[in-house]
């Protein structure tokens, strides 16, 4: 917990929240608001401002350096400059801190949701996330969610079992931040506590067609801008790898957004902007909502379900379920040993432990692997795993 704070300071962030009440729009999150599930010791000492906190604390977790080698679509690629998770949640955090400071919403807040919000995806992006549900399901366990994995981790798992404390808000927009869903507009569903957090997080997990809101106008625009972030630097990776033409795009498509990343981002970024928060929400125009629906069509037809993106999946279903097994076998085994011990369950809190299943430690154990751990560990079990082309 920090230190006593110099009083300077702590003046000093008083006058941050002053100023951020005037500046800001009604409609936004003040950091004064923020409010976590536990007080902390010296909490009031701190000169940093709430949302801020949560986001050196994303910064700082164990989940968060291991973004580096986690998939955004394209695994086993030899290409250094195909997107990974990381560069994505920064992307994220960039586009929806823009998109905040025109409308004059909370930017701390804003960062701190974008960079959280991708935490509990497993290896190999959604395709690893299709395995790992599926063997969720086959153990009795609920629907695995990467959203749910990630205030998971954030909350329960990091720092052996105590979490990182963060805010409501934070947490929630991390839940809510599905950017599959397609909305034109979308407006806070405000007023949410703790133990609405808790019985959304509960009901999603059993209903994964159940469609969560943000509790905030930040929560909704890094919904948004997780599509902006994904949508056009998707196709500029297809077209790097081969799998696309930019004159595949769909002619209605370019004539709205252009041919690039850059265009697309741009052109969907202003006409939020542009909209305003009109109604109490943030909103596309029609034309830019009906074309970015189009768009995202194209990028299912022609690149999330291109077979040829896919070839290695197979033998990593295949290592997901002998991985799922052997981690069984150590935890029935008391395997001290063992990497699900080493590496995972020696730091987790003794409550941790005595508390949950043995398939639900596995299943956050695997979520959290690079890539690359659990290739290495599948080829210790002598799994035949696919090789970088």
């Amino acid at each position: 917990m920090p230190h006593v704070t110099n009083p300077h300071l702590l003046a000093l962030k008083d006058q941050l929240d002053d100023l951020e009440a005037g500046r800001l729009s009604p409609l936004a999150s003040l950091s004064r608001e923020g409010v976590r599930r536990r007080t902390e010791e010296g909490q009031g000492q701190d000169h940093r401002q709430s949302f801020a906190v949560d986001g050196d604390r994303v910064l700082h977790s164990r989940a968060y350096t291991r973004y580096i080698d986690k998939t955004q679509v394209f695994y086993m690629v030899k290409n250094d400059h195909i997107t990974h998770r990381v560069l994505h949640v920064q992307l994220v955090a960039k586009i929806g801190r823009t998109i905040g400071r025109y409308l004059r919403l909370n930017e701390d807040l804003i960062e701190a949701i974008a960079l959280g919000h991708d935490i509990g995806h497993p290896p190999f992006g959604h395709d690893g996330e299709k395995v790992l549900d599926a063997l969720c399901r086959e153990h009795g366990l609920p629907s695995f969610q990467h959203n749910l994995q990630s205030v998971r981790f954030l909350e329960g798992i990091e720092r052996q079992g105590r979490g990182w404390n963060l805010t409501l808000q934070t947490l929630d927009g991390i839940m809510c931040h599905d950017g599959e869903i397609h909305n034109r507009c979308l407006a806070p569903q405000r007023g949410k506590t703790f133990a609405d957090l808790d019985r959304q997080g509960e009901a999603k997990s059993l209903d994964r067609r159940m469609e969560l809101v943000p509790m905030t106008m930040e929560g909704c625009v890094v919904r948004f801008a997780d599509t902006i972030a994904y949508i056009g630097r998707d196709i500029e990776d297809a077209i790097e790898l081969g799998l696309i033409r930019r004159e595949d795009i769909p002619f209605r498509c370019q004539e709205v957004f252009g041919r690039t990343n850059g265009s697309m981002v741009y052109r969907l970024v202003t006409d939020l902007i542009a909209n305003g928060l009109e109604d109490g929400a943030i909103a596309f125009s029609e034309e830019v909502s009906e074309g970015l629906k189009e768009l995202k069509g194209f990028n299912y037809e022609r690149i999330y379900l291109n077979p040829a993106i896919k070839k290695g999946l197979a033998k990593i279903t295949d290592c997901y379920r002998v991985l799922f097994a052997s981690c069984l076998d150590q935890f029935a085994k008391q395997e001290q040993q063992a990497e699900m011990y080493t590496n995972f369950l020696n730091e987790q809190g003794r409550e941790y432990v005595m508390a949950q299943q043995p398939a639900i430690m596995v299943r956050d154990f695997i979520a959290g692997m690079t890539d690359e751990y659990f290739l290495r560990q599948a080829r210790l079990l002598g799994c035949e795993v696919p090789e970088k082309t």
